[in-house]
């Protein structure tokens, strides 16, 4: 594995053993065991978007591992004033280890691998976030211990997150539905991906697409960058909310997840919210533990 660029390039077996070693990572710190694995290796952290859960949880990820992440805002790159993407990419390919890159385009990303040396892990684009699924699918195999018969729901936009949830969750071999208004489909490439998989349904109706769901996910309405569309999506996704109403078509434990941050009384109740904190935070604190094990895969020697 050199890089982590989209859910769509790792196989089923590299999910799983991606997982696998999160787990044990989070073990070792839980029990202050050293894990030193990219000692004297350097992450370059590239942010053309704003951050908390990445920013924090790659610089501390880094670190706990014995690395030195470097914070790379596109206010101070010449990324940022006109470089070409495979100037940049050669030019950090001579000082650092590896790059962590958090913007809008998927492209910016996959040139950054195909004209560097090093390895690219995609922190978050417009089109995928697997950072961020990784870490749910870590946090749902915690609490329902395998992925075995279980159905996955994701109900919102069909935005970056939809995209990656619905691949990472057939990959493990879950049922997956997703309840979208027909104008905010999750992106064509990932639909024919899940179309050929099986196992996959989609519909406008969140109470439908949640029935017998093990996992209910969802997500704003209006992600960075849409903020001047956030009237024309409230009206759109109207309805599409995760309430008492969609979690009584459900599994009577069916768990909650957002990847934060979270608006309360929009896509998810206060009262759903708060009643499955638990399950949300532990999703958070799974990203530091996840992205450790891909920074270890990537960086360093472990097989």
């Amino acid at each position: 594995m050199k890089h982590l660029l989209k859910m769509l390039d790792l196989s089923s077996e590299e999910i799983i053993d991606l997982l696998n070693l999160a787990d044990q990572l989070k073990y070792e710190r839980n029990h202050g065991i050293p894990h030193p694995h990219l000692a004297g290796k350097t992450l370059g952290m590239i942010f053309q978007k704003a951050s908390t859960r990445t920013r924090v949880s790659f610089e501390t990820g880094m670190t706990q591992l014995g690395g030195y992440p470097l914070f790379l805002s596109s206010n101070d790159l010449q990324i940022g004033r006109g470089e070409p993407v495979q100037d940049t990419a050669r030019v950090l390919s001579r000082y650092l280890d590896g790059i962590m890159i958090r913007t809008f385009a998927q492209q910016e990303v996959e040139d950054l691998a195909k004209y560097g040396t090093i390895p690219i892990i995609n922190g978050l684009t417009d089109f995928c976030h697997p950072c961020q699924v990784l870490a749910d699918l870590m946090t749902i195999r915690e609490y329902k211990g395998s992925f075995q018969g279980l159905k996955m729901c994701y109900i919102g936009d069909g935005n970056n997150m939809a995209n990656s949830l619905i691949v990472g969750g057939l990959k493990v071999g879950m049922e997956v539905s997703v309840a979208c208004p027909n104008d905010y489909q999750p992106d064509p490439v990932v639909l024919d991906f899940a179309k050929k998989n099986g196992g996959f349904s989609m519909t406008d109706s969140p109470v439908e697409a949640a029935v017998n769901a093990d996992v209910i996910f969802t997500d704003v309405w209006a992600s960075m960058g849409q903020e001047g569309e956030a009237e024309k999506r409230r009206i759109a996704f109207n309805g599409y909310q995760v309430n008492d109403e969609v979690l009584g078509a459900a599994h009577e434990e069916c768990m909650v997840q957002h990847c934060l941050p979270a608006h309360r009384g929009e896509e998810i109740t206060e009262k759903v919210f708060e009643a499955h904190a638990n399950e949300i935070f532990d999703e958070a604190e799974n990203r530091l533990h996840a992205q450790k094990a891909v920074l270890v895969k990537v960086l360093g020697n472990h097989e």
